[in-house]
């Protein structure tokens, strides 16, 4: 039987993912399939000179976008700060906040990214997920700016994207 290769873990050592504190996840395709942007068209309006890209989500994209919007009603104390949805993987800002300290069974980010993969996966009729997710654990005020400006600058970007498949 052939082994499968030793992946790197990409979780920090000692640190609790159900703590308060603010999370940037990105979670791609399997195979980084392009899913959920309708082919790109381009369009001209009277006022542009230069083509710009339509971005329409698949059906697929606007069930993604419904589940990750419902993520703070089925999690107390976890707000959805922002997110993009691009062809092939999603970004999310999470912030975990519980006023009252921790939970008996507080969520950790794997659990709340996990079920989120599992109900899109079940509604589309198949596993649309690669295996894990990536996270980074918010610093501080600088680090959050620059996330935020990325991932809402990230779809006007795409075709410059590391994870740009063209399909």
């Amino acid at each position: 039987m052939k082994e499968r290769p030793i992946r790197k873990p990409n979780r920090l050592k000692q640190y609790d993912y159900s703590d308060n504190g603010a999370y940037f996840i990105t979670v791609c395709t399997k195979n980084r399939k392009n899913l959920f942007w309708e082919k790109e068209q381009e369009f001209v309006g009277e006022d542009i000179i230069l083509p710009q890209k339509a971005i329409r989500l698949t059906k697929c994209g606007k069930f993604v976008q419904e589940t990750i919007e419902k993520i703070p009603n089925h999690y107390e104390g976890i707000s959805l700060d922002s997110y993009a949805i691009m062809p092939n993987h999603v970004h999310l800002v999470l912030f975990f906040d519980r006023e009252n300290g921790q939970m008996i069974s507080a969520p950790t980010l794997s659990t709340v990214i996990g079920q989120m993969k599992r109900v899109i996966s079940k509604e589309i009729g198949y596993d649309v997920w690669q295996r894990s997710f990536h996270d980074h654990v918010i610093r501080d005020i600088y680090d959050y700016e620059e996330i935020s400006k990325y991932v809402y600058e990230n779809p006007s970007k795409w075709i410059y994207d590391k994870l740009y498949v063209n399909e």
